[in-house]
């Protein structure tokens, strides 16, 4: 059971260390595709 709490812990670090990764990819992938919107609203 200790085991199981201490990988529980360690995978919850890890998420909140990639958190901020994630969102920084999601935000790039949003703004790229609201450009490639707008852009073709003018084409």
């Amino acid at each position: 059971m200790q085991t199981m709490t201490e990988g529980y812990q360690s995978l919850s670090l890890i998420v909140r260390l990639n958190s901020d990764r994630l969102l920084y990819v999601a935000t790039i992938a949003t703004a790229l595709g609201g450009g490639a919107w707008i852009g073709s609203l003018f084409h």
